[in-house]
């Protein structure tokens, strides 16, 4: 035990009032003696400070009456301004006298616990008092250490080296945006050595946009798309070649376009490279057809991503091209493409439409400009409806194919606003000169209006085939 001026031996002075554990467990700031400067001096001379000890009486002090101790002794009026140090475990110092011997009217100076509810050696510190916490935060607000280096958000380096994975492209290259292709925003760009890039025309990501619908995988089964027309002359092949081309050109997988004419069909005549082949005679050879390699020999490809299978030319046999020959040429294509394009005939009710309808996952439908063309390709949709392919009607796409050009007195915008109530889709493909040859196509050649609607047409088909 550690006392502070120990005094003489001796008989101890009598003071009054008496001051014991019990009453000091008891006594409130308020009940605390009113003391004159003179009466403190006379009770304790300067620099003798008394010492009150609980040692001797464990018996009769409890944990409870040291805490009231502790309390009445922190929060009193004399002490509340003066600091409070920790002077070991199980220990609670108060505030020193000066100089004077003056502590706020007490005369109390410290009070030690030893051996009263006292924790063993090598208990743990929360025992203690801690100044800390009885102190409160700090004056600046901030929270204590070990508080502030748990910071929301904050992300530690990892140990140990790094994994080969972590060098990522879009960790180690700096990112630049992408020349402008073409117009006024090209020419500033390279005019100011790139400095300058104001980025392309909404014109241009509008197309880069579609092009990325075009691009979409449609998992792995193969899609059959007909292009169908009740009246002949109004670019049903010319419909199917664009489409093709386009989707060929934008996509990474395989896709035919088939001609399925029951008469002479054209197809063949549109599309550039030529075949030893043709349908018919892949339907003599199905058998023996178990490669990409075999069937190329069959289809035609010449400046153009896009393969052709193309019908006879001779019309006697040509007819005999029917459902059951449709159904087999199909299955051997389904094997190695993704989309299959059916350039189907003008009779709805031919042997062959019934295999190229029941297959079918989306329909173009191609008009011309004209009325008696508009009017036949909405009887085709009257049609489907009528033999229960509502499901056709709702995923329809319908071309309005301005090969005439615009000289003519019929509005269009009356035709487009017709289909529009009937189909989701509708395509305008403007006049072009290029088409209108009636030659092979070539897509380099087409006007930007044109090769614009083409892109639009194969984005809304393959937007209808995702949706299976």
């Amino acid at each position: 035990m550690t006392q502070t001026n120990t005094p003489k031996p001796g008989p101890r002075p009598d003071r009054s009032p008496s001051i014991s554990s019990d009453s000091v467990a008891h006594l409130s700031p308020s009940d605390a003696p009113d003391l004159s400067p003179s009466d403190a001096a006379g009770a304790a001379p300067t620099g003798d400070i008394s010492l009150v000890t609980v040692s001797d009486a464990q018996d009769r002090t409890s944990a409870g009456s040291l805490s009231a101790v502790s309390g009445a002794v922190q929060h009193g009026p004399a002490t509340a301004a003066m600091p409070v140090v920790t002077a070991g475990p199980g220990t609670v110092s108060l505030p020193e006298a000066d100089e004077a011997g003056e502590a706020g009217g007490a005369g109390v100076a410290a009070v030690e616990t030893e051996g009263v509810g006292a924790e063993p050696a090598g208990a743990d510190s929360a025992g203690a008092v801690d100044a800390s916490a009885a102190a409160g935060p700090t004056p600046g607000g901030e929270p204590p250490a070990e508080e502030a280096t748990d910071l929301p958000g904050r992300r530690e380096k990892p140990e140990g080296p790094e994994p080969a994975s972590a060098l990522t492209a879009d960790r180690l290259l700096t990112r630049t945006a992408a020349a402008p292709v073409s117009g006024w925003r090209r020419w500033l760009y390279q005019a100011t050595l790139g400095y300058v890039n104001v980025g392309d025309s909404d014109q241009v990501r509008i197309q880069r946009a579609m092009e990325h619908r075009i691009a979409m995988r449609l998992g792995e089964r193969t899609r059959y798309v007909p292009v169908l027309s009740r009246k002949g002359g109004v670019g049903k092949t010319t419909v199917t070649t664009l489409l093709g081309m386009v989707l060929a050109e934008l996509r990474e997988d395989r896709v035919i376009a088939m001609d399925a004419n029951p008469d002479r069909g054209t197809l063949s005549d549109r599309s550039p490279g030529r075949a030893d082949f043709t349908a018919r005679q892949l339907v003599k050879d199905r058998f023996t057809v178990d490669s990409f390699a075999q069937l190329s020999n069959y289809t035609a490809r010449d400046g153009s991503r896009l393969d052709v299978l193309a019908s006879d030319t001779d019309p006697m046999v040509a007819h005999a091209f029917d459902d059951a020959d449709y159904r087999a040429v199909t299955d051997i294509l389904g094997r190695y493409y993704s989309i299959v394009l059916t350039d189907s005939g003008t009779g709805m009710v031919h042997s062959v439409m019934k295999g190229t309808l029941e297959k079918a996952d989306a329909v173009v439908l191609v008009s011309g400009g004209s009325v008696d063309e508009a009017r036949l390709a909405s009887e085709t949709l009257s049609w489907l409806e009528a033999h229960g392919r509502q499901d056709l009607v709702a995923k329809a796409t319908v071309v309005i194919n301005m090969a005439a050009g615009d000289r003519t007195l019929v509005n269009i915008d009356e035709i487009e606003q017709h289909f529009l109530s009937r189909v989701k889709n509708v395509v305008r493909i403007p006049h072009d000169r290029h088409l209108a040859e009636g030659s092979r196509i070539r897509l380099g050649q087409l006007k930007p209006a044109t090769r614009a609607a083409a892109v639009e047409l194969a984005a809304l088909v393959v937007d209808e085939l995702q949706q299976d």
